[in-house]
């Protein structure tokens, strides 16, 4: 008998797993979204004015090293290639980002060479600084206060809404700097952007028999619709649970939306790292499909600022009083039957779309193999180790 299953959300998550578990069981899938339009926040449409395509809740560039996982998504709609450079504009003046040979040279009027570069930066970082125990200590120990001030400080504090010292030292795992002249902000082999724009690959995704939508149709997980064997879940957790523990924290993106002739400023991307500028960078869309010709452009000013219960969450804080409430939620979560968790807001995590899409492929497997063998069904799509 065919098992009749709910998913909550059609972002890459929902959409990934309706494809695969409709191929891989007998079942059928309904998805349901609060939103009038699929796709998550990775959600693409025209602009009506100018017809560039746009990313409604912010840019997405796919980038993976997992050729599985491209030749998976170019299935649905081919991905053209696309090199994603930005610059900042750090009092007044525009460097490439991530910090690179020519950003050093740039910034300390100077001509050098990978190796002398390196052992510039060498001088200029903080040694006495042997164990970072916050964002700014770790930067300093990496590069120093001027290029940490100059493109670090105040996008960071715009960025969080706080001061870098109150934010533990792995969000900046790695320092971006290159000793070389590369300036393709991703690094990652395979990189594009789907030439219909994403929306339409998880469209074609689910346009599958066995699989249907509803739109504007809200989850109350306090009343479960009856007639389904299992849901999957890929809301906020917290959510889940009506907050009874408490908010988990996220930073959150309003976008002010302006238009102008031509071409605005000349490429896809502008970070603003002074803290004096309110808004943390500028985006021009019609630059993400540069196969494209459009008279007009559409640009969207950025602005972080702590998530409200009306607000849509982007980014999970995962300060230590979010990891301990995460542990809470994911233990009554582990109590309940019939329900899974996935993608970056039920399991809480900050997720690039070649991991979401990774993990949900994975996660179809893992549940439709346990189904098939009679073994205990898979609650989480990932194992919480901090």
């Amino acid at each position: 008998m065919a098992q009749r299953f709910l998913i909550v959300g059609s972002g890459f998550s929902g959409c990934v797993l309706a494809n695969q578990l409709v191929q891989q069981m007998d079942c059928t899938i309904t998805i349901w979204d609060e939103r009038n339009h699929i796709g998550g926040n990775c959600h693409t449409e025209r602009d009506e004015k100018t017809g560039v395509m746009v990313h409604q809740y912010g840019p997405h560039i796919f980038n993976t090293d997992k050729k599985e996982i491209w030749d998976y998504v170019n299935s649905f709609v081919p991905f053209r290639p696309y090199v994603h450079r930005v610059k900042a504009n750090s009092k007044g003046k525009i460097y490439p980002l991530p910090v690179n040979l020519q950003t050093i040279n740039q910034y300390f009027n100077q001509s050098f060479n990978p190796s002398a570069a390196k052992a510039f930066l060498a001088t200029l970082a903080d040694k006495s600084i042997t164990d970072p125990k916050d964002f700014e200590e770790q930067a300093l120990h990496f590069i120093g206060r001027e290029l940490y001030e100059a493109f670090f400080y105040g996008y960071t504090k715009k960025q969080w809404g706080c001061e870098p010292t109150a934010l533990p030292a792995s969000i900046l795992k790695r320092i971006p700097v290159r000793f070389n002249y590369d300036d393709n902000y991703h690094t990652n082999t395979y990189t594009g952007i789907p030439e219909d724009g994403y929306s339409a690959v998880m469209e074609k995704m689910i346009a599958i028999n066995g699989i249907t939508v509803e739109l504007n149709r809200r989850f109350d997980p306090a009343a479960p619709p009856p007639g389904f064997d299992h849901i999957f879940y890929t809301g906020p957790l917290d959510a889940y649970f009506s907050h009874v523990h408490g908010r988990l924290g996220y930073r959150t993106v309003t976008f002010e939306k302006f238009y102008a002739d031509g071409d605005y400023q000349g490429l896809s991307q502008m970070n603003y790292c002074d803290e004096s500028v309110p808004y943390t960078r500028i985006t021009e869309h019609k630059h993400f499909t540069p196969w494209e010709q459009h008279q007009q452009t559409v640009c969207f000013r950025e602005f972080s600022k702590e998530t409200t219960p009306d607000d849509i969450p982007y980014y999970p804080k995962r300060l230590e009083t979010d990891k301990n409430l995460l542990l809470q939620y994911r233990f009554d979560a582990e109590q309940l039957k019939g329900v899974s968790f996935l993608g970056r807001l039920a399991t809480y995590r900050y997720m690039d779309m070649h991991h979401v899409i990774g993990e949900a492929l994975a996660f179809a497997r893992s549940f439709s193999s346990a189904h098939r063998e009679g073994s205990p069904l898979p609650i989480f799509a990932n194992v919480e180790n901090g």
